[in-house]
């Protein structure tokens, strides 16, 4: 289930740091949030929908690892994103 294109459009524009900018570490995290968050809805409806249930496990799998690349690189910026995506601070390993 693809996320809907104008939920897509406006949360790349507010997180984007340039205009045109969609692959940056910031965007990518934001795009999976918001698809995250659609799975996670759509499971409330549907509990035995295990195959979206283990794209979803995949999905915050990636996130975290993206978001533990954003720590390593600048943790000012990777708390100033959790902090607006309303995501819990995990400690790396």
């Amino acid at each position: 289930m693809p996320l809907n294109p104008e939920l897509k459009a406006s949360t790349i524009s507010t997180y984007a740091k340039s205009e045109g900018d969609t692959g940056s570490t910031e965007v990518q995290i934001a795009v999976m949030q918001a698809r995250i968050l659609q799975i996670t809805d759509h499971l409330r409806t549907h509990k035995k929908d295990f195959h979206s249930r283990r794209g979803l496990l995949l999905l915050v799998g990636k996130r975290r690892r993206l978001e533990a690349y954003l720590r390593r690189k600048d943790i000012a910026r990777y708390r100033e994103l959790i902090k607006q995506l309303g995501i819990r601070e995990v400690k790396p390993r």
